[in-house]
């Protein structure tokens, strides 16, 4: 159950920017949401702004906590073939999201669009991508073992080598994505 609820909570969080982007690109403020308390309407736009990124950041760091009730793996030295550094070659896709949910003109196009990404991003199974672990001193990595698999990890290691990658306690996320949170 655990599992079920974090990847929901890494699938919200990894397509939630699309969501930010719209709200900010039509104007809409906190006051928009809750306009029965009138003192929101007195604040500047960009703090409702940045409430509404601060919601993701913050269950980013939520989902970084759950992480370590997931099952336990680890690499063992000489495990790991082929090490990529995998930080950019997602950023071309959340660009895509920004384009996305500044052609969106409605709420229920919104809606619908966000479905349909949020779906396949749960169901994908394979690459829980979300660029706020960044903010957490994440990095991203392709690894291929020495048996041949490929897997995605996240991890606060700065890894340039596959000799480099000893970790002791990696949490699986799926069988294609680890999380190694560095405690």
């Amino acid at each position: 159950m655990i599992n079920f609820t974090f990847r929901l909570l890494l699938a919200f969080n990894s397509t939630s920017l699309l969501l930010i982007i719209f709200a900010v690109q039509k104007g809409y403020t906190l006051n928009y949401f809750f306009s029965t308390y009138k003192i929101l309407a007195a604040l500047p736009n960009m703090v409702s702004y940045l409430a509404y990124f601060l919601v993701p950041v913050l269950l980013t760091g939520v989902s970084i906590l759950l992480s370590s009730k997931l099952g336990k793996d680890k690499f063992n030295p000489g495990e790991v073939k082929g090490i990529e550094h995998a930080n950019n070659s997602f950023l071309p896709s959340y660009l895509g999201y920004f384009f996305v949910a500044l052609s969106v003109g409605n709420w229920e196009t919104l809606v619908f669009v966000y479905g349909v990404l949020f779906v396949f991003t749960f169901l994908s199974q394979a690459l829980y991508f979300n660029p706020l672990f960044l903010l957490y001193g994440f990095e991203f990595y392709n690894i291929t073992t020495r048996n041949g698999a490929a897997v995605f990890l996240i991890s606060r290691g700065r890894y340039k080598t596959p000799g480099e990658v000893l970790v002791n306690k990696a949490f699986r996320i799926n069988n294609y994505t680890f999380i190694e949170r560095g405690d």
